[in-house]
Formats: structure tokens, sequence, C-alpha cells
């Protein structure tokens, strides 16, 4: 068997053992050699019990000279050891018989844990116990601490990495000009060093990222990251794609009706897009614009080439509220140009449904707008040429791909208000292709953000009679209350009841998530026609609304909520030419994580930025959503602290594919066996 064919193999393990690692994302025999340590315990050094230092993990040797289970103040078993030095206490809250045993008068034993004064002298708490004879020899390497899950013991892995580490092989799949090139250790000493440190290494210096060993682990698997995303890229280059061949007669027809122009950021972006659709391979765009950048717009123009070209298109949104708001929004700027456009999301009643499926199957309705709906069975088009997903980092893999096959390989156009930092753009992106509106419209004027304890509140209410008094209308946002909807729509209700008596006679409106679809439309359009003044609200109006009146946004409970929610609710108010304004209620006492989301988002009001701290803040999983991105997320390499590795393994990756394609083969084997799903978002 070849050495990656070995790799590839599955774990070699009971069921039950074999279901405990696939928790641990260990499915392969080559998982368990990349299964690193968290820590390390010393275990080469024994320390007198009268020299142990606090403060440390230490291991010392002693006969038990007294053993008694005591009750006051609760159970616990209480034990003293004694070396020539001096005595120490062994303290366990819970225990089982079989430790009584071990630690029964008489017995020697090694204890490895950290020292403390205590009500009884020194002693160590739940310290790992081995009951060994005199003289018996020390570790010669320190002891690897794994990460596991309940029922997978440390022996257990150890035993199983150590087996790998014979078994597998571990030659370097980086040539060895390359390694020198960069500076790098052979990959089998870097491994084995991590897995089975001599005691020259201190278990501080193994953790330090800088360790020569850690740099190798890093790159190889920045390298696998951008070797998978090259090829994810090339494999889209080889398939085929509608050709379209934009006329422009649909665009020039809609630039005309628009009250504004684009910008020239837009218009960049635009050409760009119309480049990709006139060639055979599918397009796969990501458009980024800071929230009111004008994607939309774009995105309309993207869909009149395909649709002037003989073609559908298909444009999903995460959530009703938004998708409608496209829906709307499209319908006014494509009906007068004679396009139908379709509605699907899941509220429809059956038989609005059967007409919009029907719409879309014959042909008829040339652009689709709606919800996941989009994507279920009974969804065919007659010619899908473009799929354009909004927010796309919401939808997991599987529902993008979904919406892909409805039409075998149709253009895609991705677009997120949620600018990504440029380190994650090289690393998690670094497939698709990425146009950037780095420019604002004109007349877009700057938001105030001002933060306020919860207990002025009552000031906030009066600022926003104030404010709609003068002509204003203003948005009141409700959290997310302990991840409950059903929290969060009693505290909508509960403010929506509150305000209609504070702002009396003001009007005020409510729209939350429950509501019927008609329901949630009729509520938008009166705040968009200034007949209600203040609109009470959940979450749901993170993205897509657009009413250029609304001058002023309060967000209750902001040090709940994460930077890139916040930056894209503050970025529903400063659409008009008016001074718009943006309060964060918070309440008292803040975490330190809530205390520097706000001051980012205080001191902040460019997107990228915002997203550059939020990755520091959070790290790039949770930053991404890694549950419904489907990437593989980075288990070693930092993107910040390790950008000169990402850099190095970005312009790797094209030569080795060229110069070593086996060599790549072999490193990609090592590295993602068994998650090739990654590479077809």
């Amino acid at each position: 068997m070849n050495a990656i064919d070995l790799a590839r193999q599955p774990v070699l393990a009971a069921p039950a053992t074999a279901k405990k690692l696939e928790k641990l994302g260990l499915r392969t025999r080559f998982d368990l050699v990349l299964h690193l340590p968290l820590r390390y315990e010393d275990e080469t050094h024994l320390f007198r019990i009268a020299d142990a230092p606090y403060g440390s993990s230490v291991l010392v040797e002693g006969e038990v000279i007294a053993a008694e289970v005591q009750f006051k103040p609760r159970r616990q078993l209480v034990v003293q050891i004694e070396d020539t030095s001096g005595t120490l206490v062994l303290r366990f809250i819970h225990f089982y018989p079989s430790q009584q045993r071990q630690l029964a008068k008489g017995k020697r034993v090694r204890a490895l844990g950290e020292i403390r004064r205590g009500f009884h002298g020194d002693e160590m708490v739940h310290p790992k116990l081995r009951e060994v004879e005199e003289g018996a020899p020390l570790a010669e390497r320190l002891t690897p601490i794994y990460p596991t899950v309940n029922g997978l013991t440390q022996p257990v892995l150890r035993r199983m990495v150590q087996s790998e580490l014979k078994a597998q092989s571990l030659a370097d799949t980086l040539p060895e000009m390359v390694r020198q090139d960069l500076d790098l250790v052979p990959f089998a000493d870097a491994v084995r060093l991590l897995h089975s440190p001599t005691p020259d290494y201190s278990a501080k210096t193994l953790t330090d990222p800088k360790l020569p060993a850690w740099q190798r682990l890093k790159f190889d698997e920045l390298l696998a990251q951008q070797l998978s995303m090259r090829l994810a890229y090339r494999a889209r280059r080889q398939g085929r794609a509608p050709q379209i061949v934009d006329q422009g007669e649909l665009r020039g027809r809609l630039s005309a009706s628009l009250p504004f122009a684009l910008t020239g950021a837009q218009q960049r972006v635009v050409g760009e897009i119309l480049q990709d659709l006139d060639k055979p391979h599918p397009m796969h765009r990501l458009l980024q614009g800071d929230v009111g950048s004008g994607k939309t717009i774009v995105s309309a123009m993207a869909a009149l080439a395909a649709i002037e070209a003989g073609f559908q298109v298909a444009l999903m949104a995460p959530t009703e509220i938004l998708a409608e708001q496209h829906y709307i929004k499209l319908s006014a700027w494509l009906a007068p140009l004679g396009i139908e456009v379709a509605w699907l999301s899941g509220s429809l009643k059956k038989k609005q449904k059967t007409e919009s499926l029907a719409a879309v199957a014959d042909g008829r309705a040339r652009l689709a707008v709606g919800t996941h709906a989009l994507f279920q069975g009974d969804v065919v088009f007659q010619n899908l040429g473009l799929s354009i997903v909004d927010e796309q980092h919401r939808f997991g893999v599987g529902q993008r791909l979904a919406l892909k096959d409805k039409g075998g390989e149709p253009h895609q156009l991705m677009m997120s208000a949620t600018p990504i930092p440029r380190t994650l753009a090289m690393s998690f992106y670094a497939d698709l292709d990425v146009s950037v509106i780095d420019e604002l419209p004109p007349g877009r004027t700057p938001i105030v953000t001002k933060l306020v304890g919860s207990a002025r509140r009552d000031e906030v209410v009066d600022y926003v009679r104030r404010t709609c008094a003068g002509g204003g209308q203003a948005y009141w946002v409700c959290p997310l209350i302990e991840e409950s909807e059903a929290l969060q729509l009693q505290t909508a209700v509960d403010t929506h009841q509150q305000l209609t008596e504070d702002l009396a006679p003001l009007s005020v409106g409510l729209v939350h998530g429950r509501m019927k679809s008609s329901e949630k439309a009729e509520v938008m359009g009166q705040f968009s026609g200034n007949e209600l003044q203040v609109l009470v609200a959940t979450t749901v109006i993170e993205v897509g609304v657009d009413v250029p009146n609304a001058s002023l946004m309060v967000i209750e409970h902001a040090e709940r909520m994460g930077l890139a929610q916040l930056h894209q609710l503050r970025g529903r108010v400063g659409r008009g030419s008016a001074k718009s304004v943006c309060v964060l209620l918070f309440e008292t006492p803040l975490s330190e994580l809530a205390k520097a989301r706000l001051k980012v988002i205080y001191e902040n009001t460019d997107g990228f930025e915002i997203a550059r701290q939020d990755l520091q803040i959070r790290g790039p999983g949770e930053f991404l959503g890694a549950r419904q991105s489907g990437l593989p997320m980075l288990r070693f390499a930092n993107l910040e602290e390790d950008l000169e590795l990402l850099e190095a393994a970005r312009q790797l990756a094209p030569e080795m594919l060229k110069r070593w394609p086996s060599e790549a083969e072999s490193h990609l084997a090592r590295w993602l066996a068994g998650r090739e799903q990654f590479l077809k978002a």
C-alpha cells in the first residue's frame, strides 16, 4: 500500500472508539499523526517534597503514612505522604474504591500536580497518581496531553498516535529545495518533537507558536488549504457554463430610469461581472460592499445581462424580510422593462406558490427571488443561467450547491455586506474572484454613534420623540436574548407597547420574524411612507431595509450583539441627507469582550476595519460562522500572526501544482483526506 492510500485509510479502532474519534474529527489514520497535544506534563524530573515550588505542576514521590475519608466540611479522601524531606497532603473530593486501595498506608506513589497552601498544610488537590516501586525510572520525555472526549482516555490516545507515527510514512511532501529556501524543519522531525518532546524542551517552549516545529505544521496546513482552493478554482474553470454576451439594451433602459447614477466603483464591478459572464466556464465571483454601497443595483445589472441573453436568474437571500425587500425593489426596477419577477418563500399560500412555480418552470418569470424555498425539489427552472446569493456566508454549503444544481452549471454571484479582511480573503476565499465596491453613493451622511448606559433610557426615549417631532423617523431594535426567538419576540412586543405609551401621539409600528409576509410588508410600507414614525423591530431588519427618511436607530442590549450585526444594523440609517445617529444602549457591568466590541463600533465606521478587528477578537471560525460555512477551519495557523507563512503558501501553491504535482497530491492526502466536500463550496 502506498503512502497516500495508507494516509486515507479509516482509523483502526473498535466501532465505539471510532465514534469517539469521529467527534474529534479523527477519521483517517493520518489524522492521528496531526492530532497534536494541547499541553505537556513533565514527569522527567522528581522534586523532593520540601523543594517543590508552588504555582506550577510538579512531580513528587512518597510513602503513604495516613489515609482517611473525612466527612467535614464534605466527604473527601485525605492522604498524607512523606519522603526524606517532608510531608504533603493529597486531597480528593471525588474518589473511587480503587483509589483508596492504591493509597493504602505503606504504598509508594508518585503524584503530579500543583502544590498550594491548604487547610491541612501544603497539599495537592486531585493529583495525577501512579503507584511505583522505590527507584523506578522516570519518564524520558514530556507527556503529551491531547484534546479528547468523554470515554477516550489519554493513554489510549497516546498508544494510537504512537502506533501511527511508526506505521505512517512521514516523508516530506515539500521538495527539499523549497523546504530549505523557506527555512523549514523536516516534517518528520516536527511531528515527532511535538508528540514526544525531549526533556531539554520545557512545556512553555513547546507551546510557543514560533517554535520551528509549529512553524512547519502551520505552513503545511496553510499550503494544503491553498492547494485545495487552487484545485477548486481550476475545476470550476474547466466546467461549462452558458456564455452570456451582454447586449446592453435592458441595462441602458434601467440606468435611464434610475434617479441616481452608478458610482465609479459600481460601474467597475459591473464590468468585471460582465467579463466573467462572457466566458464559457462558470463565474464564481464574490461581490463585497460595505453597508449601503449599492450591491443590489449591481446584481440587477448582472441579472439583466443574463435575461437579455435568454436565460433565467435566481436570487436567494437568507431571511424572508431581506428576500422580500429584494423582490419589491427589483420588481419596481424590472416590471417597467416588461420582465416578470416571481416570488418564492415558505410562507406563500398554496395557490400563490403554484402560480410562481409554474411561471418559473415555463420561463415566463425571468427572475425568481426568494429564500431557501428556491432550492426545494418542486422548483424547476426552464433555463437558469445565473444564480445570485445575498449574504452568502449565512447559507450552508449544501444549500448553495442545491441552488447551483438547479441549472447544471450556472454562473454564480455571491454578495456580502460583511467585509472580509485581506488575510481571510487570501485564505478562505482564495478560490473566488473578488469584486469590491469601495465607494459609497454620494449624498450619504456620516453616522454618529453614541454609547449610552441603560440607566439613561428615558433620555433616549425623549431624544426619539424630538427627532420624530421634527419630521424624522427612528428604528428601535430589540436584541436576541439567550438565543431564544420566543424571548426576543416578547421583548419586542413589550417594547412596542411601552414606546406606544411613552411616545404618544407618535405612531409606533412593530415588525418581527414570526409575522406573516403580508403583515410585514404592510408595516414596512407604512414606515417607508412615514405613516409610522417609529419602528420597533427584532434583528430581522439587519439587512436590506432602505428608508432614507429614517435618521435615528436605537439598539437595546448592544453589548450582546456581534460587531458585524451592529455594523449592519447601523447601516439602516444614514441613507438620506439628514444627520443620522445610532444610539447603542448597553447594560452594565460589561464583560471584557463586550467592552472591546463596543469600543470598535464606536471608533470605526469603515466596515473593513471593523471586520479586521472582529477577526482579531473572534478568530476566523466564529467570524465566518464555521458551523454554516462548510469551510475547513484552521487548527494550527493564526491568520493575523502567520501572515508571512500564508503569503509564502499562497505563492508556492500554483508552482507546486505545476512543477511537483505528485508531492502536491501527497500533501493534500495528508491534510484533507476525507474532506474533499470543502472543495465544492
